[in-house]
């Protein structure tokens, strides 16, 4: 679809469920794309919807229960950014609402809801209702770019992965749904850190095999900072040289000073970097920078080409699932001190 049409067309209407951080960062996305209006407002705190309302959506209507949000006849799609143990029943009623969604991850607190959720995503595609997950690092430029260039070949095969992952969390979830454990399970880890581990699963292709973590909660009710050392499947890529597992060292510190991020796979023939939003490359006892050529696209431009243009979803529910199944093995072996292995993916 041209640019000039796409602009004589009507915008999607949203309606927005949860109007907190993320539900302002996605109505900023969507100001910004200009293709998609959100209609209709809800959150169980009314003065936040209230709020984003009078800064972003002025004509927008404030729904005062899920309920009658579900009973508008003005919505085409949602974007659900409320605690994670809510997104399952929420998402599931919008689905069967016919309207297209987009979730925040994770996508639900339990593996059958993610499986049945996966299922019914096959459902939405047939009728062509669009249904994604808000995995932000599928749409940045530095991340397509990795992504081609590790699964090109043309390095060999991934021998070992190195993540570093610090931001100042802790000290932004105090009297939060985020520090509640029975809300935000998994602390720093979950609510920051599947991005994270997505990001490696779409990077390399890999998947976890097992896992050995530490957590430690400092002064908080919920996980702050995790370490893991892991094992993925042997890279597809094929090579000379028999490949065995794929080492994964990963930390996630949720009480440093800055927002930072460092990811470095190393494959056979270079080593590949994400530095301070930088990729560069090493290879023959160099290093050098390494051009990014993707533009830069959102979760919610995202489902905008999918709803509009019918582009594949790069962010599909089915992208749950890896995610959840590791973070599991992570908080198990970082609550019992042990080694686990992910039953998903039992060779």
């Amino acid at each position: 679809m041209s640019a000039e049409l796409q602009r004589s067309l009507p915008p999607v209407r949203f309606a927005l469920v949860g109007c907190g951080r993320m539900g302002r960062h996605h109505s900023e996305r969507m100001q910004e794309d200009g293709r998609g209006e959100v209609v209709a407002l809800f959150d169980s705190e009314h003065s936040t919807a209230v709020q984003l309302r009078a800064e972003r959506w002025p004509a927008a209507r404030i729904a005062i229960s899920f309920h009658e949000l579900l009973a508008d006849q003005a919505v085409d799609a949602v974007i659900i950014c409320t605690p994670t143990a809510e997104h399952y029943l929420q998402t599931l009623a919008c689905l069967n609402r016919g309207w297209h969604v987009l979730c925040e991850k994770p996508l639900a607190s339990r593996r059958d809801q993610i499986l049945e959720l996966i299922q019914f995503s096959e459902t939405a595609k047939s009728r062509n209702q669009a249904f994604s997950l808000g995995y932000q690092r599928r749409f940045a430029p530095v991340f397509v770019t990795l992504r081609r260039e590790v699964l090109s070949g043309k390095w060999g095969a991934v021998r070992a992965i190195v993540s570093h992952n610090v931001e100042n969390w802790q000290s932004t979830i105090g009297g939060t749904w985020r520090d509640d454990p029975q809300r935000n399970p998994g602390g720093f880890l979950t609510d920051a850190g599947s991005h994270k581990l997505d990001a490696l699963f779409y990077v390399t292709g890999l998947k976890p095999v097992e896992v050995f973590a530490r957590s430690q909660s400092w002064g908080s009710q919920v996980e702050i900072v995790t370490s893991v050392s892991a094992l993925f499947t042997s890279d597809v890529i094929a090579s000379d040289v028999i490949a065995s597992d794929v080492t994964v060292t990963m930390d996630f510190i949720g009480n440093a000073q800055y927002l930072g991020e460092d990811l470095n796979i190393h494959c056979e023939n270079a080593d590949l970097m994400l530095r301070h939003e930088e990729l560069w490359i090493g290879r023959d006892g160099h290093r050098e920078r390494l051009p990014i050529d993707s533009i830069q696209s959102n979760p919610v431009s995202g489902i905008l080409d999918t709803i509009l243009e019918g582009k594949p979803d790069r962010s599909p529910p089915a992208a749950a699932l890896p995610v959840f199944d590791m973070t599991q093995a992570i908080l198990e072996s970082g609550r019992t001190g042990t080694l686990i292995r992910l039953p998903s993916f039992e060779r």
